[in-house]
């Protein structure tokens, strides 16, 4: 048994909610029988194009780049960094929930198939160091290498999401 929650039919996007002991029918639409857990912050879910697996490469030190980085921020506050085809793309944390995500409704979207349309979201408040929040993404969220769900950031921390290294900086 799949257990309560909301899932989505791979094959339609047709979604259903179940009970903690409901079986998992057949979809309701087209027939299927492969669900996905959907999405626990969005309620309108994106079940377009698939996202690929991908395997992250061990190492994590941080990058020479990161203080250019950090010369670079004006406004206070946290931000995020990271390099992308050679130049360095800084986003400012804003106060509340920050989408990450390979979809257009994503604050910050990063556009590759191993990043899934809802991916991460990070929580900033006020006199709080940010939290990152896994959104039940197919390849996970790692915090400086290490596999995470839920986890509170600290500056220079590096953020994995899918292929993407993203660096904790603070103002």
């Amino acid at each position: 048994m799949p257990g309560e929650g909301t899932y989505f039919c791979l094959v339609c996007g047709t979604q259903v909610a179940l009970r903690e002991t409901d079986p998992l029918p057949a979809c309701a639409r087209c027939g299927a029988s492969r669900f996905r857990r959907d999405s626990i912050f969005s309620s309108l879910q994106e079940h377009g194009s698939p996202t690929v697996e991908f395997a992250v490469a061990a190492e994590h030190e941080p990058p020479g780049w990161l203080e250019q980085a950090r010369e670079r921020l004006r406004a206070p506050g946290y931000h995020l960094a990271m390099r992308e085809r050679g130049e360095i793309a800084t986003f400012a944390l804003g106060e509340g929930w920050t989408r990450i995500g390979r979809c257009s409704t994503a604050e910050l979207c990063l556009d590759d198939p191993s990043v899934s349309r809802r991916h991460a979201m990070i929580c900033s408040e006020e006199g709080q160091r940010p939290r990152v929040l896994d959104d039940r993404s197919l390849n996970g969220i790692l915090l400086n290498g290490r596999k995470v769900d839920v986890a509170v950031l600290n500056p220079e921390d590096e953020l994995t999401i899918g292929r993407h290294r993203l660096y904790l900086l603070q103002v």
